[in-house]
């Protein structure tokens, strides 16, 4: 397969792609991958209805069977396919997404899921990729490099479309961890604020260094950071990342994007090697209910946080104790982080609707597993007096799952066992595989610590009681009405009768149909107001009467014990100080 990608600075209004095929059958299927976490259907942008082909041999035909499949007739088993993909209107007001391609007169971001068809039943096969350009404009990929310097080669459809592409006018710094070459890639925006670049690229390599430390090698050839300026978000790649970067916040601090960058740079092992079961590699299908997302995200953040403590970086709490104290407070304010298991957040993370959990929207597979992960952590130092910690766990987790084999809950189970040489099952079973509340005395206490926890009246920056806005809506593709999101029964809006699904009709007696004004709403309510709201359900319509209240919200203390022994101190001095 050779693929070429044309950008026209007189129309970035999208770009073209031509795609020659030679040796595959008279008929075959070409498709548009659907990336497991985003998948942003990028085929509903192919301009024309679908792509043109032509052949060598004869007559071809091109027929869409399903919304990101094609079936192809081309006598001879040689093709040439060509279309253009119209990329959607940037949003108006908001930042970008760092993941979605763009194009701007000073550079863009191409080539991902969202640009290439692949041929079905030849993901195996390579493909070389040519980029015709706007004079000037330079490349950065993880795409492998060749002689030409506009052609690049990917081994396999999975790597081809995992390789992002950015393109323009760019600034760019090199080095090189345990003899591994490393690129920190940024495409700034015109105007762009000035920044330390200097101590920022210094906070990227101290991050690599760490996490190649972790796990003793680096498990590509090279690596490349894409930042783009006038974005937000992330999302991993197997060598190379795109990273929303705004300028200004650099500008203010050189630090501020190196926590997103450090859980996203962690995903090359956990989550791109350390595979759940359900990954599947390129597929034009949705991606199937993952139950392991717990591990795969929330021991991401939990490492996120530890590369930057052992990097003597920024981070946002200053201690562990902070840390785990703010995480806490976080897990009790939300219900939902109780209601359901860990593997069942999991399952709804990636694909579901924002409704899926009920009135408990909003419940955190990051945070259920981010917390699970430190009380892991404790229980290996304990059980093996210190001599190991979840960088055992992770170690052995890469090399017994980092080939086609993804793992299960039942596999980390198994994985920390082994290096504790003790049983967590009890832990499985309540947490993981089912709903209740983590009792974190009985993993603190391990260690010499204790959480007080303390309910209080939520105040305002003002001081005053806050009001209780445990409230969101969403806008559901196809529909004309917003739906509400509740993340507790147990407020206000959950006890004035209303559900999450209701599809907000009335409110105060004016149409209520858009997001902003649903913000703008919620930004008005002050405690004391009466909000009368009418919804529709598939029982009819429902009215209820809201008197907006104050709410509690928990407060947590982490202290020593004072009986602590010598050993717990111990324990816990390697655990505060974030050592391996």
């Amino acid at each position: 397969m050779r693929y070429t990608l044309r950008v026209d600075s007189a129309d970035l209004a999208g770009f073209d792609v031509e795609l020659r095929i030679q040796s595959a059958p008279d008929t075959f299927r070409l498709a548009m991958a659907a990336h497991p976490e985003y998948d942003d259907r990028y085929w509903r942008f192919v301009e024309g209805g679908g792509p043109r082909v032509e052949a060598r041999s004869g007559p071809a035909t091109i027929a869409r069977e399903d919304s990101a499949l094609w079936r192809v007739v081309a006598p001879g088993g040689e093709a040439v396919v060509r279309y253009r993909l119209r990329l959607p209107p940037p949003p108006a007001q908001a930042f970008r997404s760092a993941w979605k391609p763009f194009l701007a007169p000073s550079g863009g971001l191409v080539g991902g899921p969202h640009s290439f068809l692949y041929v079905v039943g030849a993901e195996l096969g390579p493909a070389s990729v040519t980029l015709v350009l706007p004079a000037g404009w330079e490349i950065a990929t993880g795409l492998e490099p060749t002689a030409d310097p506009r052609t690049f080669f990917a081994p396999s459809a999975d790597v081809l479309v995992d390789s992002p592409i950015l393109v323009g006018h760019l600034r760019a710094w090199r080095f090189a961890v345990d003899g591994v070459p490393h690129r920190v890639v940024y495409w700034p925006l015109p105007g762009a604020a000035p920044f330390d670049t200097a101590a920022f690229v210094d906070g990227v390599q101290r991050i690599v260094r760490q996490a190649v430390a972790l796990f003793s090698r680096a498990p590509y050839r090279e690596y490349t950071f894409l930042f783009q300026d006038g974005a937000y978000g992330a999302l991993e790649h197997r060598n190379s990342v795109t990273l929303g970067a705004p300028s200004a916040d650099l500008a203010r601090s050189p630090a501020a994007l190196l926590a997103e960058t450090a859980h996203e740079y962690f995903h090359t092992w956990n989550l791109m090697r350390i595979r759940p079961a359900e990954y599947r590699d390129v597929d034009w299908r949705p991606q199937p209910a993952v139950a392991g997302l717990w591990f795969s995200e929330g021991l991401t953040m939990f490492y996120a946080d530890l590369l930057l403590r052992r990097a003597g970086l920024p981070v946002f709490d200053s201690t562990r104790t902070a840390h785990l104290e703010r995480l806490i407070a976080s897990y009790l304010a939300n219900p939902g982080n109780v209601r359901f298991s860990a593997e069942a957040v999991s399952r709804v993370a990636y694909g579901s609707h924002p409704d899926a959990l009920g009135d408990y929207s909003f419940a955190s597979t990051h945070l259920q597993g981010e917390l699970l992960g430190v009380m892991l952590d404790i229980v290996v130092r304990d059980a093996t007096n210190g001599a190991r910690s979840m960088d055992d766990v992770m170690r052995l987790m890469l090399e017994r799952f980092s080939d086609k084999r993804g793992f299960v809950g039942s596999d980390v189970e198994q994985t920390v066992g082994d290096v504790c040489r003790c049983r967590v099952k009890a832990l499985f079973d309540a947490h993981v595989r089912a709903a209740s509340p983590i009792d974190f005395d009985r993993y603190l206490r391990l260690i010499g610590l204790r959480a007080r926890v303390t309910w209080s009246p939520a105040l305002g920056r003002d001081g005053r009681p806050a009001a209780d806005l445990r409230l969101w809506a969403w806008l559901p593709a196809g529909e004309g009405g917003l739906r509400l999101l509740l993340s507790d029964p147990a407020s206000v809006w959950g006890r004035a009768g209303l559900h999450t699904g209701d599809q907000v009709a009335v409110v105060n007696g004016a149409p209520l149909t858009t997001m902003a004004d649903f913000r703008a709403l919620l930004g008005r309510l002050r405690v004391g107001d009466t909000v009368r709201i009418e919804v529709t359900r598939p029982t009819g319509p429902w009215r209820a009467s809201v008197v907006v209240a104050g709410y509690d919200r928990p407060s947590v203390r982490i202290e020593e014990i004072p009986e602590a022994t010598e050993r717990q101190r111990a324990l816990r001095a390697r655990w505060l100080a974030a050592s391996p």
